[in-house]
């Protein structure tokens, strides 16, 4: 059914809980007095438990926290671990109007985004290397949030930790995730009552509304509830695209002396009419000009249902002052219905073929996790002591039917026929696309221990740790739904970093810490070939990672410089049956190095900075026979610049300006090095206005992204090829009441 174009519709739900929420605010108890609030931004921090009430507060000019949660670690704060991190705040998603997580990570020079394989997920790929959205974290729980598209309306914090990161959080559910980590903080309701309205429009006509609403309650305001429902619905910048999406989250939380407890709900439904997505290299010997920006080779048939249903509950209690203890567990579940096509290039002069499917996916996944948070002193030696263990469960559920031929198309003058006749579904289970069959089920569990030693008055910080995996993992026939593999692997990921403070607002930091991903399983034939060993599941494939760099925390502004290597087992690259001896080889590695260099805060008031540079350099050793040796790994740039100011305007009052800066290095779309991709450029600018409006706070935005509508290939992660977006500009307005 294709999207409403009718301006009036969507604001209907909303209207109705602007409503609800007026009626709320009137019986609602009146706030504790200003004595009693207890500000977020000044909360200090227990180092050693991840309490969701007291995340670590904001940098100078609110764009980035001080640190975040690091699984096991607990909430820190950056200059007190060994490791690498950023975590963007409600105030800089608010401000730039992102409405996607992918928006939000734009702004880290350490991360680059991609399309998913033939769908509209979104792939971040984080020191060269992916990370899926089935491996993005939600409060420190894996496998509960959507994996393809996630709102932000919903987020106080977006949290990144670069690197493989095997002990901190455990192994991911799909084993993406080597090069770095996110992880999404749920908003809460604050001590200060919140009743905000947006509304926003882009120049194509799509119109967005979003309601947000907290209070706490009681006694020392101990109860708090968070509110937040938001709609999107209208043409994107792509031509012939549109979307609709729906939002419904509820964040409650209790914070008592010893005791506190934390509950989310979030429903998310998102529908993609025509949507563009990533382009699949045939028989070309270099790779053509990017289109238009605008241009869509998807054709106007394919489409894309999206419905996630998630909660989670947490809760800590502290044993006593030296001593905490936490657990959380939820659960998702995921529909997936889509009508799709997938282009794939056939020459060198853009002409290309669409395939045609229909496919139903259903994930049902459950994640648990709890642990032991303390410190103590022996002699002039400090201990911060760290148990935890973890689990996910996760089962998904396909039904597919394939069209039994191509359609031609062109992919600078798109051809949008009648759908290609599909394949008759065959009488199996499988192809029930209202009950799909069970095709994967996984089952990760982990624990782990860590000790964090401090040395002259903690100026020395040493720590050791390891975390115990295990992973089974259980794969069904699609057709007689019977068991073909039983994958049962465990393995132990050490970690050991140090942090040296020589000055009062200097860290020096180094760290040795691994990844894990589920091994392959060799299959049973090749073609016609019977595979020797067919069927044998494989050690989980361990990553390693040594860095080094220095922070600076100089108040007002600060800034890190890392120095990384990684190096990645098989990689794709090595994976293949040996034709002579009938067996599968695995072989290979790619190593990726980087030099890292981030800024951010506000050196002079009024004027704030985020920014970075990336230098990348990847090697491919060990490859089938040899042929790729001393290759750069695909979709891994040569280097990646961020550039972003936001400037309060002297003499006019309320009044800011911001621009970003993206510059992207080349990169290879193949193993052999001989498909490339060119360097691209991004400018985005933007500006504000904040005033006051019968004593309620008003907020005027205009932003416009990729000013010159720059046509570029923005990455070849995967081996396919993904467009960057056209010239959007959005305007939008904001009232607390």
């Amino acid at each position: 059914m294709p999207i409403s174009n009718t301006p009036a519709l969507p604001f209907r739900p909303t209207l109705l809980a602007l409503c609800c929420s007026l009626s709320f605010a009137a019986h609602a108890a009146p706030p504790a007095g200003a004595d009693n609030a207890l500000e977020l931004g000044a909360t200090s921090i227990n180092a050693e438990a991840p309490a969701p009430t007291a995340l670590p507060p904001e940098f100078a000019g609110g764009q980035v926290a001080r640190g975040g949660q690091l699984g096991v670690l607990g909430n820190q704060d950056i200059m007190d671990v060994p490791f690498s991190m950023s975590s963007y705040t409600e105030k800089l998603i608010r401000d730039q109007q992102a409405e996607t997580v992918g928006d939000v990570l734009l702004n880290d020079s350490s991360v680059r985004q991609a399309s998913g394989y033939a769908n509209q997920a979104q792939t971040f790929m984080i020191r060269g290397l992916p990370l899926s959205g089935d491996d993005i974290s939600y409060n420190g729980l894996y496998g509960i949030l959507p994996r393809q598209i996630m709102s932000t309306d919903a987020l106080e914090r977006v949290e990144v930790f670069k690197g493989p990161n095997a002990f901190i959080n455990g192994v991911t559910p799909t084993g993406s995730g080597i090069g770095g980590g996110v992880n999404l903080q749920p908003k809460r309701a604050d001590d200060v009552p919140l009743r905000r309205f947006s509304t926003d429009i882009s120049s194509d006509g799509r119109i967005g509304e979003h309601l947000d609403i907290g209070q706490r309650f009681g006694e020392d305001n101990r109860f708090g509830a968070r509110a937040n429902l938001s709609q999107r619905e209208g043409d994107t910048g792509i031509d012939d695209e549109n979307q609709r999406s729906k939002l419904f989250a509820v964040g409650l939380d209790y914070r008592g002396d010893a005791l506190r407890l934390s509950g989310d709900f979030v429903y998310q439904k998102q529908r993609i009419n025509g949507g563009r997505n990533s382009v699949f290299l045939g028989k070309i010997s270099h790779v053509p000009d990017a289109p238009s920006a605008d241009t869509n080779y998807a054709p106007s048939w394919s489409s894309t249902n999206l419905e996630d249903t998630l909660g989670m509950l947490r809760a800590e209690y502290d044993l006593n002052e030296n001593w905490t203890a936490y657990a959380a567990a939820g659960a998702k579940h995921s529909r997936e219905m889509g009508r799709y096509s997938s282009v794939t290039l056939s020459d060198n002069l853009g002409n290309a073929s669409a395939s045609g499917s229909t496919i139903a996916h259903e994930e049902n996944n459950t994640s648990a996790m709890g642990g032991l948070n303390g410190k103590f002193q022996t002699g002039p030696v400090s201990h911060r002591l760290n148990f935890g263990l973890a689990g996910i469960w996760t089962e998904a559920r396909n039904a597919y039917v394939f069209a039994s031929a191509k359609t031609p198309t062109n992919i600078y003058n798109p051809v949008t026929g009648a759908p290609p006749a599909l394949n008759s579904p065959r009488n199996t289970p499988g192809t029930d696309f209202s009950d799909p069959t069970i095709t994967d089920k996984t089952f990760v569990r982990s624990a782990a221990v860590s000790d964090t030693l401090g040395f002259f008055d903690d100026r020395l910080l040493v720590t050791v740790g390891a975390r115990r995996q295990q992973m089974v993992v259980q794969s069904y026939h699609y057709m007689s739904g019977t068991r073909t593999a039983n994958y049962d692997e465990s393995i132990t990921t050490p970690v050991y970093g140090i942090v040296f403070k020589p000055w009062e607002h200097v860290s020096l930091y180094a760290n040795r810490i691994e990844g894990l991903a589920q091994g392959p399983t060799s299959p049973l034939k090749s073609g016609e070939l019977t595979v020797i060993g067919g069927g044998q599941a494989y050690a989980p494939a361990r990553s390693k990672q040594i860095e080094a760099g220095v922070k600076v925390d100089m108040g007002t502004y600060g800034a890190t410089l890392g120095v990384y290597r990684i190096e990645q087992p098989g990689a794709g690259y090595a994976e293949a049956i040996d034709a002579t001896t009938a067996r599968y080889v695995r072989e290979g590695q790619q190593i990726n190095k980087g030099v890292e260099l981030n800024v951010f805060g506000e050196p002079v008031s009024g004027l704030r900075l985020l920014g970075g540079v990336t230098l990348m350099k990847t090697e491919l050793k060990g490859t089938l026979n040899g042929a790729n040796d001393g290759n750069r790994a695909i979709g891994v740039p040569s280097f990646q610049l961020n550039a972003g100011v936001d400037w309060d305007v002297p003499g006019l009052q309320g009044v800011t300006l911001n621009g970003r800066m993206l510059r992207t290095g080349g990169q290879y779309a193949d193993a052999a090095n001989n498909l490339s991709l060119p360097a691209w450029n991004r400018f985005d600018v933007g500006a504000r206005y904040t005033f006051t409006l019968d004593q309620r706070d008003v907020t005027i935005g205009a932003t416009v992204e990729n000013v010159a509508n720059e046509k570029y290939w923005e990455s070849a992660q995967g081996g396919f090829l993904s467009q960057g977006d056209p010239r959007v500009a959005k305007l939008s307005a904001t009232i607390d009441f």
